[in-house]
């Protein structure tokens, strides 16, 4: 069961590679659902009453941004470190089932690399394939969402 919890970590953290802010809406919710005991630790704030909605909103703003032309690429220092970043808290808070917190977030680490380098290779070649961005950003976004549910019930 342990090593399930790890998996879950790595993945976690890939979904925060492709958007950085699903990954700790999703979390934050199986939190607050009970689904996920962070008892006191430090990531048990995801748990909060409100902690879900700031990052639901969050996240469907980044969908929104992520349409812009303007928006940067996820492999700038400020888009890779965020996506590192989120990895790290989502693994940590599924690291805490496991045991092992700081494990978690490491694996989440490893996680949003993979998801970050794989997620632009990926959406380079269906935009490739597409003639344009849009229809390849908008299955990433599916991917995301999904693989993030997906995680998050597997914690209950």
């Amino acid at each position: 069961m342990t090593t399930t919890f790890f998996l879950l970590a790595f993945l976690i953290g890939a979904v925060a590679g492709l958007r950085t802010m699903t990954a700790p809406a999703a979390v934050a919710w199986a939190a607050h659902l009970g689904w996920l005991d962070l008892g006191d630790t430090w990531p048990a704030f995801l748990g909060w009453q409100w902690t879900p909605w700031i990052f639901t909103a969050l996240a469907l703003l980044e969908y929104v941004a992520d349409q812009l032309p303007s928006t940067p690429s996820r492999t700038v220092p400020t888009q890779f470190g965020a996506r590192l970043a989120s990895g790290a808290l989502t693994g940590a808070a599924i690291g805490v089932a496991a045991g092992n917190l700081w494990l978690g977030a490491g694996l989440g680490v490893v996680g949003a690399v993979v998801g970050t380098l794989g997620g632009r290779a990926a959406r380079g070649a269906m935009a490739r394939a597409f003639g344009r961005d849009t229809p390849a950003a908008l299955i990433e976004d599916a991917v995301a969402i999904s693989a993030a549910v997906l995680i998050v019930m597997a914690l209950r």
